[in-house]
């Protein structure tokens, strides 16, 4: 995955994978999503996104499995 933030524009995009988009789907009026031929989601994008995504802080966590 990878993140990107572009301050001129305050957007950021999430790159889930590199598979080739086939479409894109706006979900809100700030959201959008794009997708292969298959349906899975290939990135994300949210403009305005210190507003829309709260980017003035990002962390990311891992968490344990749990074993039975």
């Amino acid at each position: 995955m990878k993140v990107k933030y572009f301050p001129d524009t305050d957007t950021a995009h999430i790159e889930f994978s590199g598979t080739e988009i086939h479409e894109t789907k706006e979900i809100s009026e700030n959201i959008y999503i794009d997708m292969d031929e298959k349906g899975n989601v290939v990135s994300m994008t949210i403009e305005h996104a210190n507003a829309n995504a709260g980017l003035w802080e990002f962390s990311y966590q891992e968490m344990s499995r749990r074993t039975a």
